[in-house]
């Protein structure tokens, strides 16, 4: 529902409205219920047998409740915390009939003797009692799983919950009862956790609710299970002994309805061979599949085992202890060609061999051990594209690390505003749509530009699917200017930009439409529309509705274009006249209230891309336009008060969302509303998962994007989303306040990476690469990829610190050390910031770039070594700040002679050599 308001941004008004909406959204649901998917399978007769009761158990740090006749749990409830349950026991009776998995489940494919074909069977299917065992020492409760499974299957599987070394296990013995071989081609065990949302407010959901976060990393694999508030406990699922977790498979059978708000479930695959030879063989999967044979009368045993963590930081930690491999790879598992990488693994037993694969993808070399044990390597890219160590330990556990090889920032940046300024170029004059010229979006399968979709926005410039590429290539020009590019771009801002997607004078001025690209087959040319997409869907907007200034959330990218021209015209010479650059920043900001004032309803959440008012008002204030910056602020500020009044401020157009938390943190944090600022980061902390694996590591959640912004639309777990670059913002912004809090660094620098990851050779960024073990890669268009280069864009920087384990590191660069002097070569495409932990001080540039850094332990003194001038910048714009509150560290200056204007100090650049800044006490 959208809603076009003509009124000051008044709260008192917005929540009438919101009441209002809320009714008719109600009502609308009461006409609807008959449809329900909910109220159908509530219809579904129950076999569950929750009617024969629950049986308790004390099971250490858990309580435990199975349900008496399928001995499947009913609650897993942490003892140290009242009234919560990892698992859906609310949602336990209307998920109670046939082909609803439950923990404690088991599916298999599996063929006997000469069978070619793999057979299915799941404990799921079909419900029927099953045969408890008699039980004694540390076993809670067992059973024989015959009853509940087909009566053709040739294996006899014993289920037990008990408790071994003080831990909840779930273990299946499983024999071979037949004369013949059997192969089990597929074992999964689903894991069932709540992260059902359906039904529950914002504030329940992070009380009630949890996601989950799969190490696909076979027998070193875990999957994490944190609260939607990032607070403790956690959960951490770990094998027992050869159970690998070799693949993470969608339970797409199980009809719990799935949507905005329900991701669905998965299963911990052990053996994926099946999958490999049919569903999935289109796809390179994660680790090798695999299979097992049972001879006859041949038994194996698989267990997990349940371990209560605190909050996410404390997972590695809790894995260590419970002495399960660790590894930790500076700067992350993204891995540009040019960096020097490091590799940390905690393990108590000995490695065997490391191995790469494909062959010399990865040259990985031993460096020493830590001072605490940990093993130290060295480790380099060398082949672009998906990569995966095979570390194999002395007591014969194997473990993978995937990672993923990228050129240099540099050459992953330059490609991308190539590809957007050539490939993506819109140049049809004679448009009826009036986008011309323009970046417009791209299917790369096809090798095409997306003129026509049912989605309007996808082809209409506007909405995050369909601006995301225009917004992605102006953007780019803040990492890397280019003349050429930013030629055609301004044309862009000119002619379609300010004055077709927003409103360049009127009553309405800077308001934002929601597309160019509408469906109004009556009223346009005949012929205009493609007859092979089906139009007949809400998306596919007419007019009126494409018109609509109403959603917020175009607002923030159109500032972004407005506020690029003012840094290009302010900052170099002969990008951008120069004289235009007040105005741009004008406009920049009346767009911000334009939002405020013209789309109040959406406006009151947190936006994506929100950081750009941030970065407007800085300006604003910077260069003394007082009026401007006042009104600004006074606007976000009645936001921000609104979300401080909130205990959970991250609503959104969506039940629930991973983007807003962004601005709600910066803005937070601008006016000192730090308990909202800290409840923020702590939630971003629970969906923005530390773990070896490049696609899940700083992956912040999303699923329901495919359906909006990309080609092959589904509900799915979405790798490096535009989420994954956004949430890094408020990440690396903490850490810089607290330079000691190494986990954070790790989180958002792999958010930040993870956001250029999967750009192609050639410059295609698509929407996401997709989760599922069937697809794992790139969807087909570039949707709304742009929104997480901006995140990219305003947020790369070098990081320089010393760990207490592990010594100096360098993300973002190259690092020696001599004596007592710390050498960093830059490494970033914008090569403009450098953060250096010890001193707490932000180094940022608004024109220039940093060839180096040299920092003195001894006496604190700060080195930069500039790259030479070129034709469009003459002189470095240099800013320094010292976000942490360090003792003992004393205030910054930058010593070196220049002109001090605009709270920047500007530097003339050599034009034949690079120019030495120095930075001191």
């Amino acid at each position: 529902m959208n809603i076009k308001l003509k009124m000051p941004f008044n709260y008192k008004r917005l929540l009438l409205q919101n009441l209002i909406f809320t009714i008719s959204f109600f009502l609308f649901s009461e006409i609807a219920s008959a449809q329900s998917p909910w109220v159908n399978l509530a219809k579904k007769p129950s076999t569950l047998g929750i009617e024969n009761g629950l049986a308790a158990y004390d099971a250490g740090a858990f309580n435990l409740k199975l349900v008496k006749s399928s001995q499947t749990v009913a609650g897993l409830q942490p003892k140290n915390i009242k009234d919560f349950d990892f698992t859906p026991s609310d949602s336990l009776k209307v998920r109670s009939s046939d082909g609803l998995y439950h923990l404690g489940d088991i599916n298999l494919k599996i063929r006997s003797g000469n069978d070619a074909s793999w057979k299915s069977y799941s404990t799921a299917a079909k419900r029927m009692p099953v045969k408890a065992i008699a039980v004694k020492g540390k076993v809670l409760a067992s059973a024989d799983l015959a009853a509940t499974l087909p009566a053709d299957i040739p294996l006899q599987i014993i289920r037990s919950w008990e408790m071994s070394e003080g831990k909840l296990t779930l273990k299946f013995e499983i024999k071979n009862k037949t004369a013949a071989n059997v192969e089990i081609g597929a074992l999964g065990i689903p894991m069932i956790f709540d992260n059902i949302l359906e039904g529950r407010t914002l504030e329940q959901t992070h009380a009630k609710n949890v996601f989950y976060d799969p190490y696909i990393g076979r027998d070193a694999g875990y999957l994490q299970v944190t609260r939607l508030s990032g607070q403790a406990p956690s959960l951490i699922v770990a094998p027992v002994g050869n159970t690998p977790f070799e693949a993470y498979n969608p339970l797409n059978d199980d009809r719990t309805p799935r949507g905005i708000a329900f991701e669905g479930f998965y299963e911990w695959m052990v053996y994926s061979k099946a999958y490999a030879e049919n569903e999935w063989k289109n796809a390179d999967q994660w680790n090798v599949p695999t299979s097992t044979i049972l001879k006859p009368n041949e038994t194996k045993t698989y267990a997990l085992q349940f371990m209560l963590s605190g909050t996410a930081k404390d997972i590695e930690s809790k894995l260590i202890q419970n002495k399960r491999p660790v590894s930790i790879s500076i700067p992350g598992y993204v891995l540009p060609k040019d960096v020097n990488a490091k590799l940390y693994v905690n393990y108590t037993k000995k490695i065997k061999s490391i191995t790469a694969f494909p062959d010399k993808a990865l040259t990985i070399s031993a460096s020493g051990v830590t001072k605490n044990g940990w093993k130290n390597y060295s480790v380099k890219g060398n082949s672009w594209g998906r990569a995966r160590l095979t570390i194999v330990y002395d007591d014969g556990l194997e473990q993978t690390v995937n990672y993923k090889i990228i050129e240099s920032e540099s050459k992953v940046i330059a490609s991308y505003g190539n590809f957007l300024t050539t490939k993506q170029w819109f140049d049809q004059p004679h448009d009826v749509f009036k986008r011309s010229p323009s970046v417009i979006t791209y299917d790369n399968e096809k090798q095409q530009q997306v003129v026509q979709d049912n989605r309007a926005w996808i082809a209409g410039l506007s909405d995050e699917g369909g601006a995301g590429s225009w917004l992605g290539a102006i953007m780019k020009q803040l990492v890397n200017p280019d003349k050429t590019e930013i030629d055609k771009l301004q044309k862009f801002v000119d002619t379609v930009m300010f004055g077709n997607i927003q409103l360049k004078d009127g009553p309405q001025k800077y308001g934002v439409k929601k597309s160019l690209f509408f469906y109004e087959p009556d009223s346009m040319p005949k012929n205009t529309y493609a007859k092979d997409i089906n139009f007949k869907t809400w998306s596919a907007w007419p007019s009126k509705e494409a018109n609509n200034l109403g959603r917020s959330y175009n607002y923030p990218h159109v500032a972004a274009a407005h506020w690029m021209m003012y840094r290009l015209a302010r900052n170099y010479t002969g990008l951008v006249a120069q004289g235009t650059w007040k105005q741009h920043l004008i406009d920049a900001a009346e767009t911000g209230m334009a939002m405020v004032n013209i789309a109040p309803y959406y406006a009151q959440f947190g936006q994506m891309e929100g950081t750009i008012f941030y970065l407007i008002l800085t300006d604003l204030k910077n260069e003394g336009l007082s009026d401007e910056a006042n009104k600004l602020s006074e606007a976000m500020k009645k936001r921000a008060d609104h979300w401080r009044s909130l205990e959970y401020p991250f609503g959104s157009e969506m039940p629930w969302d991973s983007t807003g938390q962004e601005e709600v943190y910066v803005w937070s944090n601008y006016f000192g509303y730090e308990d909202k600022a800290k409840i923020t980061l702590d939630a971003i902390l629970a969906y923005m998962p530390v773990m070896p694996h490049w696609a899940y590591n700083g992956n912040a959640r999303r699923y329901w994007d495919f359906l909006y912004g990309g080609k092959l639309q589904r509900i799915e777990r979405m790798i490096h989303h535009y989420g994954s670059a956004l949430n890094s913002i408020p990440v690396l912004m903490d850490y810089r306040k607290n330079p000691n809090d190494f986990y954070l660094l790790r989180a958002g620098y792999g958010g930040l990476l993870g956001s250029i990851s999967n750009i192609t050779q050639d410059g295609f960024a698509p929407a996401a690469f997709h989760a599922y073990p069937s697809t794992l890669k790139n969807d087909g268009i570039t949707g709304d990829y742009g929104s997480g280069f901006f995140g990219y864009a305003v947020n790369t920087s070098s990081y320089i610190l010393e760990h207490p384990e592990f010594g100096w590191l360098a993300f973002g660069g190259n690092l020696k050390k001599e004596k007592n002097s710390v050498n960093v070569d830059i490494t970033t495409a914008a090569k403009s910031s450098v953060y250096l932990a010890p001193i707490g001080l932000w180094i940022s540039l608004d024109a220039g770039k940093i060839e180096s850094v040299s920092y003195n332990i001894s006496t604190g003194e700060v080195r930069l070594m500039l790259e030479k001038a070129d034709q469009y910048t003459p002189a470095a714009v240099i800013r320094i700040a010292q976000p942490a509150k360090l003792p003992n560290v004393g205030t910054y200056e930058i010593k070196t002679a220049g002109k001090k204007e605009r709270g920047a100090t500007l530097i003339n650049l050599s034009k034949t050599g690079t120019t030495e800044v120095l930075i001191q006490k």
